[in-house]
C-alpha cells in the first residue's frame, strides 16, 4: 500500500511510525555533528548525507524545518591532540571545523538552520547540571589527581535508564568496576574537573566547581535551547545510540526537559566488514576519495544505500557513481536541448510534490527508501530519453523533465545545482592549469625561459599563482586583494 504520509523507523519504539510533528507543518530536527579533532572521513559524511536527504524531503513535503547540527569543540581527544601538535586546543578545533564545513559544501550538504558550538553553550550546560544535582539524579565525586570534583549522573536513580537501547539494566562484566569515584560503572560524567597539565582556557567556573562539560551533556543543553523541551527528530550515527544517546535521553528526561519523539540512526560505512573510523586507522578522508572520484559520485554512493543499511566501501562504489553521473548530466544536456532553454534549480525546487511520480513519493515516505526513489528517477529518465527523440509533446515532456530534476534535488543530486556546476568548472580549470604547467615544464627543460615566463604570466593574469618546489610545481588561486609579490 502506498504511503501518503511520512513514516520513519523510530529507534525508541523499534518500529516504523507515522511522522506526526509537535506543531503542524513544522519540524524540529537535531543531528549530532562532529567532534572536531581530525579531518572528516566518509563515515561522517554518510550520516550528514542521510539527514540532509531527510531535511530536503521534509521541506519538499511542505514542512518548515528548524535543523540544528552541533559542533563538539571541547573534548578529551581535542585536548590530547592539540598538546601533541603543539597548538592551542581551540585553534586545532576551529581548523578541523572549517575542514568539515568544506567537505559538507563539497558534497552539497545544506547548511543547518543553526550550528552551535559546545563552548558557546556553557551556561546552559551548567544550568542542566544544577537541575540534576538538585533533583538528586547527579552527585559530586573526587577526581583523583585533578583540582575539584567530577559530577556524575546516577543511572541507578533513573529507573527509565536504558529505554532507548535496552542496555541499561544488563549486568556488566565483573572486571568493569566503577572507578573514578563513580557509584556504578554505567554512571557518566556531566562535568569534568580540570586535570593537571590541561590549559586553564579549557575549563569554566561553575557553582559545583571549575571544569568542563561531559560529552553527553552538550547535546541535551543545545537541543533544549534551540528546539525546546520536546521536539520532533533526533538523528545521529548508529554508534551514538549507546552510550551517547541513551545518556542524553536520560539526563534530559530526568531534568524534566523532555526530548525527541523520533530517534533516527544511520548505519556505518565499513571496509572489509569493519566500521570506518580514525581510531581503527581505516578512515578514508573525503578529499582522498574525491581525488579519485567526483564529489557527485561520492554523494551518490553514500545516498544510494538505505540509511539504516551498512555501506561496504570499495572503488566499485565510486566507479558506479561516476557512471550514473555521466548519465544524469547527459540527460540534463539533452533535456535542455529538447526544451530549447536552460532549466534552473529554482524551477526544480518549486515543482510541486503532487506532480512527482506516486512511487517516488511512496518510497520517500517509507522511511526514506532512496533505492525505490532512484528507481523512479531512472525509469522516468529512460522514458524521457525515448520520447525526446520525437517532435511534439513538449508540454508533457517539460513536466517530466522538471519532475526528474525535482526528484534529484530532493536527493541532493540535481545537475542543476550550483554546487555541482561550480565543482565541474573547478575540475575543468584544474585540467587546463595542469596542462599549462606541463607546457611550462617542457619549456624550462628546453631552456626556453621566455616561453616559461610567458606561461607563468598568463596564469597570473588569470588569477593563478605558481609555486616551484624541488621536482614539482603547485598552484593556487590568488585572493583579489593579495596580488603577486
Amino acid at each position: 500500500m502506498e504511503k501518503q504520509t511520512l513514516h520513519l523507523f523510530n529507534s525508541l519504539s523499534r518500529k516504523e511510525e507515522e511522522f506526526i510533528p509537535k506543531i503542524p507543518k513544522k519540524a524540529g530536527v537535531y543531528v549530532c555533528g562532529p567532534t572536531v579533532q581530525a579531518e572528516a572521513h566518509i563515515g561522517h559524511m554518510r550520516s550528514a548525507v542521510a539527514f540532509d536527504i531527510l531535511r530536503r524531503w521534509l521541506e519538499k513535503s511542505g514542512y518548515e524545518v528548524n535543523f540544528i547540527r552541533n559542533v563538539t569543540d571541547i573534548d578529551d581527544k581535542i585536548l590530547k591532540k592539540s598538546k601533541e601538535a603543539g597548538k592551542e586546543w581551540w585553534a586545532l578545533a576551529y581548523g578541523f571545523e572549517r575542514s568539515f564545513e568544506r567537505d559538507y559544501r563539497l558534497l552539497n550538504v545544506l547548511p543547518p538552520t543553526y550550528e552551535p558550538r559546545a563552548t558557546g553553550q556553557i551556561p546552559e550546560m551548567i544550568e542542566l547540571v544544577e537541575i540534576l544535582l538538585e533533583k538528586g539524579y547527579a552527585y559530586l565525586a573526587p577526581a583523583p589527581g585533578a583540582e575539584g570534583a567530577n559530577v556524575y549522573f546516577d543511572t541507578e536513580k533513573w529507573e527509565e535508564y536504558g529505554a532507548l537501547t535496552r542496555q541499561g539494566k544488563d549486568p556488566l562484566p565483573a572486571e568493569q568496576e566503577a572507578g573514578e569515584g563513580k557509584k556504578h560503572p554505567r554512571d557518566f560524567a556531566l562535568w569534568k574537573a580540570p586535570k593537571p597539565g590541561e590549559p586553564s582556557s579549557a575549563s569554566w567556573d561553575a557553582p559545583f566547581g571549575k571544569g568542563r562539560p561531559g560529552w553527553h551533556l552538550e547535546c541535551s543543553a543545545m537541543s533544549h535551547r534551540f528546539l525546546g523541551g520536546d521536539f520532533d527528530i533526533h538523528g545521529g550515527g548508529l554508534d551514538l545510540r549507546f552510550p551517547h544517546h541513551e545518556n542524553e535521553m536520560a539526563q534530559s528526561l530526568a531534568a524534566g526537559w523532555g526530548t525527541a519523539s523520533y530517534w533516527l540512526h544511520s548505519a556505518w560505512v565499513t571496509q572489509k566488514g569493519e566500521k570506518m573510523s580514525k581510531s581503527l586507522g581505516n578512515g578514508l578522508a573525503v578529499g582522498q576519495i574525491c581525488s579519485q572520484f567526483s564529489p557527485w559520485a561520492l554523494r551518490y554512493a553514500l545516498a544510494s544505500v538505505h540509511y539504516r543499511s551498512m555501506l561496504e566501501w570499495g572503488d566499485e562504489c565510486g566507479k558506479e557513481g561516476m557512471e550514473v553521473e555521466k548519465r544524469i548530466f547527459r540527460f540534463k544536456e539533452e533535456a535542455e536541448d529538447f526544451l530549447g532553454r536552460k532549466v534552473s534549480e529554482e524551477e526544480a525546487e518549486a515543482f510541486p510534490v503532487e506532480g512527482l511520480p506516486e512511487n517516488f513519493v511512496s518510497s520517500m515516505n517509507s522511511d526514506l527508501s532512496v533505492s525505490g526513489a532512484l528507481a523512479c528517477v531512472f525509469d522516468l529518465v529512460r522514458s524521457l530519453n525515448s520520447s525526446m527523440r520525437f517532435a511534439g509533446g513538449k508540454e508533457e515532456g517539460e513536466r517530466g523533465i522538471l519532475a526528474v530534476f525535482s526528484m534529484l534535488s530532493v536527493l541532493g543530486l540535481s545537475p542543476l545545482s550550483g554546487a555541482w556546476s561550480q565543482k565541474r568548472e573547478e575540475e575543468d580549470l584544474s585540467v587546463l592549469v595542469e596542462a599549462l604547467i606541463e607546457k611550462r615544464e617542457e619549456a624550462r627543460k628546453e631552456k626556453d625561459f621566455e616561453k616559461a615566463d610567458s606561461i607563468r604570466g598568463l596564469l597570473e593574469g588569470c588569477g593563478i599563482a605558481l609555486e616551484d618546489k624541488k621536482g614539482s610545481t603547485s598552484w593556487r588561486r590568488i585572493n583579489t586583494d593579495e596580488g603577486i609579490n
